[in-house]
């Protein structure tokens, strides 16, 4: 016997069930979660909300507070460097106005306050010992454009003694040339950090207290950058060399061994040396005394760098900068006539010394780095 199959579908045993009479229901969920969702999305949007409520007045004292401690220095230096540039007046005269002398040589003074108790004069025969056991000399220099470390803190007692002027002169130059080069690297690295902040439109509050330090010492009284700019920079080895033998004759004068007074800085307040032979009567200036060599030297440069006198020597300066050439001393020279009473006569002679004794040599020359050891042989 055959069986006819026949397709059972789920309506038709609902039918059956129905022609019985029961009712086939739906099993409902307790969880809908359709609304379940809608219910998180809607506490979840809530919180968002009010989180954000309490948030944005304590962002906003936040933001209050950074701008509070972010002290702003605007920068107008590009305008305002090309002013002085094309001659057009910065009125440094009035800049220099309310100079506070005490600021502006503040960390010369420090340098006075420094100095070791047991700072030893050496004998000129054993400064020479020193560079020979170190192979440091004038000749080495010329060939390596490399320079020792070599550092004193005062002239050998007997320069006056040496009778060999070529010997004098090599040993005075052997003592300054490496002062004269920690100084201006100690302005180029200053003036390099300048350049990064003029790169930007704002300050943070520390290059603010930077900046702020660096204008009082170059007596830049409205803290104009680009004025800082102009006067905050390096002062040739050369010209330095130059005006340090002629103010010392060649490390022989007395305020040189006495005072350690490399440039015959004048000073009317403060400690110094009466010049000999003349009446106090007469003059109450004295030349500036120093307890090492090093604060002359930061003393001359800060003074070519700050003082009325010398703007134009500054502002020739900043057109090589701007030139983008070498600082040519022989050039800048011309421009220190007021340096001494004798005016132009004190130009030539400088530059004469600058051309005899071959010290554009040492215009490119760089200084190595301290070592422990050489240190310790001085």
């Amino acid at each position: 016997m055959i069986l006819n199959k026949k397709k059972i579908n789920f309506n038709i045993i609902k039918k059956i069930i129905r022609e019985k009479g029961f009712e086939l229901k739906k099993k409902k969920n307790f969880f809908n979660f359709k609304e379940l969702k809608s219910f998180y999305y809607t506490v979840f949007s809530g919180f968002i909300l009010i989180l954000s409520f309490f948030l944005l007045p304590l962002s906003v004292n936040i933001k209050k507070d950074i701008n509070l401690n972010k002290q702003t220095v605007d920068n107008n230096s590009s305008i305002n460097f090309q002013k002085v540039l094309d001659g057009k007046s910065l009125q440094e005269d009035t800049i220099d106005k309310d100079l506070d002398i005490k600021s502006l040589f503040e960390d010369v003074f420090s340098l006075n306050e420094d100095v070791p108790t047991d700072t030893v004069r050496l004998k000129a025969s054993t400064v020479k010992e020193l560079f020979k056991d170190t192979d440091y000399s004038l000749q080495n220099i010329r060939k390596t454009k490399l320079v020792k470390p070599v550092k004193l803190s005062l002239l050998p007692e007997e320069m006056k003694n040496i009778q060999s002027t070529k010997e004098k002169k090599k040993l005075f130059l052997e003592i300054v040339l490496p002062l004269v080069l920690e100084e201006n690297n100690r302005i180029k690295i200053d003036r390099k950090k300048l350049f990064s902040i003029l790169n930007k439109n704002n300050n943070s509050k520390r290059e603010t207290i930077w900046l702020n330090k660096k204008f009082k010492q170059y007596g830049v009284v409205k803290k104009d950058l680009a004025t800082l700019k102009i006067r905050m920079d390096e002062v040739p080895v050369s010209l330095a060399l130059a005006q340090a033998a002629k103010e010392t004759g060649w490390g022989t004068s007395r305020f040189a061994i006495e005072g350690n007074a490399l440039f015959g800085q004048w000073t009317w307040s403060g400690e110094g040396i009466k010049p000999a032979g003349v009446d106090s009567n007469e003059t109450k200036h004295k030349v500036m005394k120093f307890k090492v060599l090093k604060a002359s030297v930061r003393a001359y440069q800060r003074n070519l760098n700050t003082h009325n006198s010398y703007r134009k020597f500054r502002m020739a300066r900043a057109i090589m900068r701007d030139n983008d050439e070498d600082l040519d001393s022989l050039v800048l020279a011309d421009y220190l006539d007021k340096y001494a009473a004798t005016g132009k006569e004190y130009t030539v002679i400088l530059k004469k010394i600058i051309k005899q004794n071959s010290l554009k040599d040492f215009d490119k020359v760089k200084l190595l780095p301290s070592s422990i050891q050489l240190k310790n042989l001085i």
